[in-house]
């Protein structure tokens, strides 16, 4: 079995943490571009009583557009994408039990939301859509180290990076 290279695994986890923090600015931008809309998704779940479905619609935008900049730049990745991972298991399951109790919602994952029609959802595609955000999380959260990330450079400075030294020994003795 051929073993892919460093580089590969590198620009493979990089590709993973820009696509992510790709999905949550797009997905918390749309939300709060439109927060009524954010409420009448939240609602829809009819899980949550109205003081908390409004608390969840407000933060539920920022805390995705936090977790896309941290990702963005590289910082905390395992701790983000544990975070990312956690959320989109719960909104994994908040389609899941849409679903098993017969509403007839979209999820609004992606701004819009609320009732639909019958036969309008789309429960399997969202939950797939979702569960491969959610691998892109667990391959963060194993593998954390990308290319161009604030973490790799805060290893650097504390001699942690995994890149091979400059030898400057000779540089003192005029070598």
């Amino acid at each position: 079995m051929v073993r892919p290279s460093q580089p590969v695994l590198d620009a493979v986890g990089t590709l993973a943490r820009v696509g992510l923090a790709a999905v949550w600015l797009v997905s918390g931008a749309l939300k709060l571009a439109d927060p009524g809309q954010t409420l009448i998704a939240v609602k829809a779940y009819d899980v949550l009583p109205d003081a908390l479905a409004n608390v969840v619609a407000i933060a539920l935008p920022l805390v995705e557009l936090v977790l896309g900049l941290f990702l963005l730049a590289g910082l905390a990745t395992r701790w983000v994408a544990g975070a990312a991972l956690v959320l989109l298991l719960v909104l994994i399951a908040g389609i899941v039990q849409s679903w098993a109790r017969g509403l007839s919602i979209d999820c609004g994952c992606f701004g819009g939301g609320g009732q639909v029609a019958a036969g309008q959802t789309e429960y399997p595609q969202e939950i797939l859509r979702d569960s491969g955000f959610a691998l892109l999380a667990v391959w963060l959260l194993a593998r954390p180290w990308t290319r161009l990330s604030l973490d790799g450079w805060l290893a650097r400075g504390r001699g942690n990076s995994t890149e091979p030294a400059h030898d400057y020994s000779g540089i003192a003795e005029g070598n």
